[in-house]
C-alpha cells in the first residue's frame, strides 16, 4: 500500500521545472540524467551526418570505397 500512501512530488517537480524554464533552459535539457542520455544521441546524429558528406564527397570525386583509391 506504499503507492496509494505515497506522498504527491508532483508540485516539487513543476517547480522545478518552472523555475529551470524561466532561466531559458531547453525542456530536454533540464532533467539531470538528460546529458547522460543525449550524449550517445548526439554523438551518432553528428557521427552519421559527418560520414554521410564525407562519402558523399568520395562519390562526387570518383571513390567507391571508404578508403583507398578503389
Amino acid at each position: 500500500m506504499a503507492l496509494t500512501n505515497a506522498p504527491n512530488k508532483v508540485p516539487e517537480h513543476q517547480r522545478f521545472y518552472q523555475q529551470a524554464y524561466k532561466q531559458h533552459t531547453r525542456i530536454w535539457k533540464i532533467n539531470p540524467r538528460s546529458n547522460f542520455l543525449l550524449t550517445p544521441y548526439y554523438i551518432l546524429l553528428f557521427g552519421t551526418g559527418a560520414a554521410t558528406i564525407y562519402m558523399a564527397g568520395r562519390k562526387v570525386a570518383g571513390y567507391n570505397t571508404w578508403f583507398g583509391k578503389n
